[in-house]
């Protein structure tokens, strides 16, 4: 447990987060479809080689969560992505869970599934040369939701995941995500995510995960994105960090907030507002797909294209912004100070 234990403490390293990149083949076509570039197996592999050959990407990324896909693919010289990433100084990782399904018995709330031959699934992916996994558990928010079985059903999942990754040798990111969708309030946001992380936390322990062997991926307490009232920065990070030091404990190697919905701009406020609050019982990072992908993905795919520089330097700037809001650094300035194809 010792290599985990320092696997985990490499994920949440100084001035470093993660790159969320572990979209399902379904989820990825829909994004580069959009963007005018036809989706096939060469072009996600086209799209994702773009990501992780960034130049710098180790100064600002500490590790790279992969789809099953990509964690088989190779760079045009024939690399895996899994022995490039390691070589630069990037843990590679793998998303384990077949995602959320239909909760019987509660319309309109899911349960996390990929547990069926997930052991196997695990020493696997640790030959192919991850070394932390993840499991994205989904909650929903308004008319009675979530219930206590939704909950009790998503936390009893990701600590059995937890404990299987540990078992097999990955470092698990557990991440239980209250979804930005509804009217609910930030009120209600906070106490709903209190509960969650109250009850996955429950199940860790009965499952004798070790918690200095785990990161955990909340989402950040905002209110829906249909509430009547809105909340400022300052409001987000003081609820946020109230609610994981009533809920989440000290030895947990670190947060690595999922950015749900925000825009990247106001993911990485929030980041460094949290971080302005002062010390914490565990670092306070970034785990974020789209709000890193984006810009990215925009800047790549002009004119239906595929313009790696300019993609690379979309991606650059945001790591190295919410590299400046780890460290409390971060400044509205620094988001118009670098030319745009730039990347250094």
């Amino acid at each position: 447990m010792t290599n985990l234990r320092a696997t985990a403490s490499a994920m949440v390293a100084p001035g470093k987060g993660i790159l969320a990149a572990d979209e399902s083949v379904a989820t990825a076509s829909k994004r580069l479809d959009g963007a005018g570039i036809p989706s096939t197996a060469e072009s996600r592999r086209g799209y994702r080689e773009m990501l992780l050959t960034t130049p710098g990407l180790a100064n600002w990324v500490s590790g790279v969560i992969l789809f099953d896909e990509t964690l088989r693919q190779a760079t045009t010289d024939g690399v895996p992505f899994a022995d490039y990433l390691c070589d630069q100084g990037v843990l590679p990782g793998i998303k384990v869970d077949t995602g959320a399904k239909p909760l019987a018995g509660r319309p309109g709330e899911t349960v996390t599934e990929g547990l069926d031959g997930l052991r196997e699934r695990v020493a696997e992916y640790v030959g192919l040369g991850a070394t932390f996994a993840k499991w994205r558990a989904v909650i929903s928010v308004g008319d009675g939701r979530p219930s206590r079985a939704c909950v009790s059903a998503n936390a009893h999942a990701l600590a059995r995941y937890a404990a299987l990754c540990q078992e097999g040798g990955l470092v698990p990111i557990v991440e239980p995500e209250v979804l930005i969708e509804g009217e609910h309030t930030i009120e209600t946001c906070e106490a709903v995510t209190a509960a969650v992380l109250r009850a996955v936390f429950a199940e860790l322990a009965d499952h004798d995960v070790d918690l200095e062997a785990i990161v955990l991926k909340p989402s950040m307490v905002v209110p829906g994105k249909g509430a009547p009232q809105t909340a400022s920065v300052a409001e987000v990070a003081a609820a946020t960090i109230r609610t994981l030091r009533a809920s989440v404990p000290a030895a947990v190697a670190g947060v690595a907030f999922l950015s749900g919905g925000q825009s990247a701009e106001v993911a990485t406020a929030h980041l460094d507002a949290m971080n302005r609050l002062g010390p914490q019982p565990w670092p306070l990072t970034f785990s974020y797909g789209r709000a890193l992908q984006d810009p990215a993905l925009a800047a790549y795919a002009v004119d239906g294209g595929a313009t790696v520089e300019g993609g690379q330097a979309a991606l650059s700037h945001r790591a190295r912004c919410n590299s400046a809001a780890r460290a409390a650094a971060w400044t509205l300035e620094m988001e118009t100070l670098e030319p745009a194809g730039s990347v250094l």
